[in-house]
């Protein structure tokens, strides 16, 4: 087959790195990906992996003229068996644009919340016009997490059209590494018996720091010694509003500031424990099971399929509730402590995102729904002739 992804951006995001992750390790088939805005983080990795890439230079949030003549030309050239959109903008214009076209369209959902406020009008705006448009633009709607399922079926979008298939992994890539794990360590100069503590994830209200640098300035409070690794984009010094937060709660001198990174990996490996902090947004949090697939447990707030995801491996707390996540913090320290124990619990991590979130599985799930909407839409085409003969 030959499939062509339509994406709002290719920048340091979840979607964005499930996309590279499927079309790297699809064999079977042909992609082509068109960014509406930039080349981002992924452009150049996806051209490097042999990835076809266009990229239409519309600006964040806006539609021009020329962006939709050269995404109705991107498809017109790639002539896609079916075009594959990733989230809300893309959903809406790369599924009117691909309907007109004649092409099978799959719609991908990646959200599980939409609050006025924290979400944009405009988002909201236009996941709700793809809620009236999920009965004819797409032949199916891939969501990455139940959560987005019973959330979008509230919007208005066609449940019936509605597909889970969760974020896969590359196992071979993400996986314990001792040896990674002692060089960032002591590059990081870190003090032995103290535990590093880590997110990864860039600096947004949805992620929620604030709630994380509250729980962890109480800890401190009380005595307990730590390390704390920020990582992603605006994780830097030059990030004014973090560093306040740092040093309102004394936490700056405990706090690596690493920044956007590539290796996120081997970051995970070096982690002891990773934190996920996020007060809504989130569909299927990708850095939980990367961190559980490097052996590392986590403490999360219950967002998306949060819950899901860590099972009985971690520890899950109310979103915006400093003194439950602290609470579920000391819980792991405590636990960290006893090595035989954590061992246990790293293996049991490691065994869960093997046996439900290999990168294979993924593939297969969404080579099926592929095939399975171009099915559905030949079907509609031969009844819709057939009623136009019947008359």
């Amino acid at each position: 087959m030959k499939i062509q992804h339509i994406i709002t951006g290719l920048g340091d995001g979840g979607a964005e790195a499930v996309l590279y992750r499927l079309v790297t390790q699809d064999r079977q088939d042909e992609h082509h990906v068109v960014s509406l805005t930039g080349a981002g983080k992924y452009g150049s990795w996806l051209q490097q992996a042999g990835i076809g890439v266009t990229t239409l230079g519309m600006p964040r949030g806006r539609v021009t003229w020329q962006g939709l003549v050269g995404l109705r030309r991107a498809i017109a050239t790639f002539q896609p068996d079916v075009v594959q959109t990733w989230m809300y903008h893309a959903d809406l214009l790369g599924g009117l644009v691909a309907k007109t076209l004649g092409r099978t369209v799959v719609w991908g959902l990646r959200h599980t919340t939409l609050e006025p406020g924290k979400s944009s009008r405009a988002t909201i705006w236009v996941a709700q016009l793809c809620g009236r448009l999920s009965r004819w633009v797409p032949q199916r709607i891939v969501a990455c997490a139940q959560a987005a399922v019973r959330v979008h079926a509230r919007l208005g979008y066609d449940a019936a059209r509605m597909v889970v298939i969760p974020n896969g992994y590359d196992l071979a890539q993400f996986r314990p590494d001792p040896s990674v794990r002692a060089r960032l360590r002591a590059e990081w100069a870190l003090p032995e018996g103290v535990p590093l503590l880590g997110m990864v994830g860039r600096w947004d209200a949805q992620k929620d720091h604030a709630n994380l640098i509250a729980a962890l300035g109480g800890l401190a409070r009380e005595g307990h010694d730590f390390r704390l690794a920020l990582v992603g984009t605006g994780m830097t010094a030059q990030n004014e509003s973090l560093l306040a937060l740092l040093e309102s709660a004394a936490l700056k001198e405990k706090t690596l500031l690493l920044g956007p990174r590539n290796d996120v990996p081997a970051v995970m490996s070096a982690l002891d424990v990773h934190l996920l902090s996020s007060a809504y947004g989130e569909a299927f949090p990708n850095v939980l099971a990367e961190a559980m697939a490097c052996g590392t447990p986590c403490v999360s707030t219950n967002v998306g399929d949060a819950a899901q995801i860590v099972g009985d491996t971690g520890w899950i707390v109310p979103p915006r509730d400093s003194v439950a996540l602290a609470q579920a913090i000391r819980r792991a320290s405590e636990a960290w402590r006893d090595g035989e124990a954590w061992q246990t619990r790293q293996a049991a991590c490691r065994a869960r995102i093997e046996q439900a979130f290999g990168i294979e599985k993924m593939v297969e799930r969404y080579r099926a729904v592929w095939e399975e909407a171009i099915q559905a839409r030949l079907t509609r085409m031969i009844k819709h002739t057939q009623e136009e003969e019947n008359g």
